[in-house]
């Protein structure tokens, strides 16, 4: 097989689980337990996948997207989720609002999440309901930088 710069092959680094302390390790799981609770399973998994699809983490792209099918998500918005704006018709209102805060937080573009996407969310959930998805939100930037960082294979486990 010839290479080229195009081409990427990505070894994984470190097996994060065993090279963190177990307490930090725990305390991430934890926080992703606790940010889930009270937030609709479908909407944890497509901000999980939408938040993995923006940090290029095949690892969790690869999880969550099993996860998904597994809770009677369609194939036809797992694949339209990258474009979900465009395909607005397939997700509820509420799902795009926590779409758009997904992408806000993650991405942080000028440094803040803005205020029409804040409101936006605002106006779809509840205040503790949207703590807990800010919360889901942040959960699952840590996990897609530890595993893209580590370079953690998809399908492991």
């Amino acid at each position: 097989m010839t290479t080229n710069e195009n081409t990427h092959t990505h070894a994984p680094r470190m097996n994060l689980t065993e090279a963190i302390p177990s307490a930090t390790y725990k305390a991430v799981i934890a926080l992703d337990a606790a940010a889930r609770k009270g937030v609709d399973p479908v909407i944890a998994e497509l901000v999980k996948i939408r938040a993995s699809q923006i940090n290029h983490c095949a690892f969790c792209l690869d999880m969550h997207i099993k996860d998904a099918r597994k809770a009677g998500e369609t194939e036809e918005r797992v694949y339209l989720l990258n474009a979900w704006e465009e395909a607005a018709s397939y997700y509820t209102e509420k799902e795009q609002a926590a779409l758009a805060l997904t992408e806000a937080v993650t991405v942080l573009t000028d440094g803040f999440v803005p205020d029409a996407v804040y409101a936006r969310a605002a106006a779809h959930f509840e205040e503790e309901e949207l703590a807990q998805l800010i919360a889901l939100i942040a959960t699952i930037n840590v996990w897609n930088r530890f595993s893209v960082t580590t370079r953690k294979t998809p399908g492991a486990v």
